[in-house]
């Protein structure tokens, strides 16, 4: 009898938390839509989605991950790119529409590299937010 009482107390996921990642990588609040949450897929998609277009039109370079330098630029290469990798589809329209503005010097630039870096990790949050939903660590 306790063996079925701890089989139910477990509940189970309300959704695959693996989808549900995947699909809020790709577009940003997607995954809280797949889980029902419409109100915090709205604030997520519509936070990401101005941080990311703030960062274009100040014109932000993204980050490419170099070989050459030393560990610290190699470091902060990387994690500038995964930074703008975890965009989803964002990243890759806006890069397979030929964006890619020339490295210019300024404080325009620098800080539009930072809103591109910055969207992509509100998305990361807003993907561990909804697997959290997914497999009901949280509500």
């Amino acid at each position: 009898m306790p063996a079925t009482n701890a089989a139910q107390s477990v509940p189970a996921p309300v959704r695959s938390p693996i989808l549900t990642c995947v699909v809020a990588w790709l577009l940003p609040g997607s995954g809280h839509l797949l889980l029902g949450r419409k109100g915090r897929a709205a604030i997520v998609f519509i936070t990401i989605a101005v941080c990311y277009l703030i960062g274009i039109l100040m014109h932000g370079p993204f980050f490419e991950p170099t070989s050459g330098g030393d560990l610290l630029s190699r470091l902060i290469q990387y994690g500038g790119f995964l930074g703008d990798l975890a965009n989803g589809l964002f990243y890759f329209a806006t890069s397979w529409f030929g964006y890619g503005p020339p490295p210019s010097a300024g404080h325009n630039a620098d800080y539009g590299s930072k809103f591109l870096v910055c969207a992509g990790l509100l998305n990361i949050l807003a993907i561990v937010d909804a697997y959290e939903i997914a497999t009901r660590q949280k509500e």
